[in-house]
């Protein structure tokens, strides 16, 4: 992708767009955070009058005198009771301003970042295993964790206070050139310098932050790795290993996220030089000024403190821009997400299918995997009911084509018929609701035995549940568990054996109750005796079903009606038994199907 792909307009519209919804919280807050504006415009108040009034020997302003007795405006008692007083309720106010843009902020902040990561985790489940394949797990987890915060560093972080800080520059330089404007002409000098500093240093940091996104996503990969393979890694005794490669790359990035803090010291350094000499010459004239008699004494110190709070936004608009670039990077990346094109995707006015006879004709089916063929030529018809078995060697392509019968990818020529529509005519969810799949290595999710056989069928009753474990031959060690189906499994179903995981599998394949069975090395995980078991259960799930069975072992195939060899994609023999397919065994219907 490249670097100048999205403009930052462009980022700020679609970052925007994605915080519709919650426009009206973002004006509340946005609103609430305005209120600070008269606050800091009324907070040195009370510190000229003390100095003017209380001190000094100037009468109170009109307006105040309105506010205390008639008898004694202007005695030093109680013009120093109204300072105080005023002092506190300026305080309070500016307290209770800060909690509730603080609450509000938040609240809004959170929900935007749910639902943004809702929306990304939703298109990363849209997208196609190829996008899987070549960008890998953890690259998706980072963005959908981390690149996500991005919507509100730009909205809350950014926006709002960027719209914040620059109505409160107007209102500080109106009331500064109200007193005096030629210490506001000078205050107003350096902002053409902060600005030529933004734009040198913004695109440097763009790129480095870059650099390290990509540098904490290759660290997440190692962790994820590792993790995912713990029992590989204290088996060959490879721990000091990785740790040093995890540790190698957290080096370059934390060498990268010092160049950053370099370059963005440096920025800091210039704008505080910057706004200091327009203190400095701003103060200089000011002192001219009260000793011409131009200010008084009190005028100066307020002036001086609304210029400190003036150089405050003029700092918060500079800083805002450069350190926005991090957000703006994972912007970029979100957005490259969101603007993936899925390979598989459903075709407009696709067919609906609710039950199909299972009927499969392949027709000189080709894949490749970027320019590597994986399958070429492959031609085949499957009967309904029909027991397919598929063998070869390692990489010859047999999970490939058991991929592409689910659309899992599409192939790169030729068809693929079921029931005599081509796969990319159907809707693909009514498609994928013809195949039960059961994979080599049982997928399990950390939940309870119940559940992950439910997985296939979410509104089965708790009977079809116990009655496809029966069939899957599960039943028995389920029960014999401390709580039964509602045992937690633990992670990737570690906490049962792999024999257990498949029968849990099996089962859910029985509660599915799909005309097609995708059947990808069943049993090659397992000791004789399980798989024994495991077959018994198969041979039952297969009758009546269109069956296609992956298997290094011939033996697992002696059942199969069809056998085909493949070697480096290709048909190189096919074989049938002549077998007629059984009847199929059906659940008990006492639910929703």
């Amino acid at each position: 992708m490249s670097n100048d792909r999205y403009s930052q307009l462009d980022l700020y519209r679609r970052l925007l767009l994605q915080a519709r919804p919650y426009w009206l919280h973002l004006f509340g807050t946005l609103a609430l955070s305005l209120l600070s504006t008269p606050l800091a415009l009324l907070a040195p108040l009370p510190m000229k009058l003390a100095v003017d009034s209380v001190l000094g020997s100037q009468p109170l302003p009109r307006l105040v005198q309105r506010f205390l007795p008639s008898s004694s405006p202007n005695s030093p008692a109680t013009s120093l009771l109204f300072v105080v007083v005023t002092l506190l309720l300026i305080t309070f106010l500016r307290q209770l301003q800060g909690t509730l843009s603080g609450v509000l902020q938040t609240y809004t902040g959170e929900r935007l970042l749910q639902d943004f990561r809702a929306k990304l985790f939703r298109q990363v489940e849209r997208l196609s295993l190829s996008y899987h394949d070549d960008k890998g797990t953890s690259d998706s987890a980072y963005r959908i964790q981390y690149d996500a915060y991005c919507i509100q560093a730009v909205t809350l972080g950014s926006i709002l206070p960027l719209i914040n800080s620059s109505i409160t520059l107007v209102g500080m330089v109106y009331v500064i050139a109200r007193m005096d404007w030629q210490l506001a002409l000078v205050a107003m000098t350096v902002s053409p310098i902060l600005f030529m500093l933004t734009r040198t240093f913004r695109r440097p940091l763009r790129q480095r932050w870059r650099a390290i996104k990509e540098l904490d996503s290759s660290a997440m990969s190692v962790v994820h790795e590792v993790l995912g393979a713990i029992r590989v890694v204290k088996a060959f005794g490879r721990e000091d290993h990785e740790h040093q490669r995890f540790v190698r790359g957290s080096s370059e990035r934390l060498a990268a996220q010092v160049r950053v803090a370099f370059v963005q010291s440096g920025f800091d350094l210039l704008l505080g030089m910057t706004t200091a000499t327009g203190t400095a010459a701003a103060l200089w004239i000011g002192v001219m000024h009260v000793r011409s008699g131009v200010l008084t004494l009190g005028a100066l110190l307020v002036v001086m403190a609304y210029l400190s709070q003036l150089y405050s936004p003029l700092s918060t608009l500079s800083k805002l821009l450069t350190d926005l670039q991090s957000a703006l990077v994972s912007a970029e990346r979100t957005f490259a997400v969101f603007d993936e094109v899925p390979e598989v995707i459903e075709r407009r006015n696709a067919r609906s299918i609710t039950r199909a006879s299972g009927a499969l004709a392949l027709r000189n089916v080709c894949f490749s995997y970027g320019s590597a063929p994986v399958l070429r030529g492959i031609s085949f018809d499957v009967s309904p009911g029909i027991r397919v078995g598929i063998s070869g060697a390692t990489g010859a392509g047999k999970t490939t084509l058991a991929s592409l019968l689910m659309r899992f990818y599409d192939p790169t020529a030729g068809q693929i018929l079921l029931d005599g529509v081509d796969l990319r005519d159907y809707k693909l969810s009514d498609l994928r609701n013809q195949f039960a799949l059961v994979l080599q290595e049982p997928v399990l999710f950390s939940t309870t035995i119940a559940e992950n056989i439910a997985y296939a069928r979410p509104d089965a009753t708790d009977e079809q549940i116990i009655e496809a474990a029966k069939l899957a031959n599960a039943h028995e060690f389920i029960t014999r568990l401390p709580e039964g189906y509602r045992t937690l499994v633990g992670e990737r179903g570690m906490r049962v054996s792999g024999g257990e995981r498949q029968r849990i599998s099996l089962a859910r394949a029985f509660l599915r109750d799909a005309p097609i069975l995708l059947l990808d090395e069943p049993t090659s995980s397992v000791d004789v005796k399980t798989e024994a078991g495991i077959m018994d259960a198969m041979d039952r799930l297969m009758r009546g079903r269109t069956t296609i069975m992956i298997a290094h072992r011939l033996s697992t195939l002696e059942h199969c009606d069809l056998r085909l060899e493949l070697d480096r994609g290709e048909v190189i023999r096919m074989v049938a038994s002549g077998r007629a397919p059984a009847p199929e065994p059906m659940l008990q219907k006492t639910g929703t199907t």
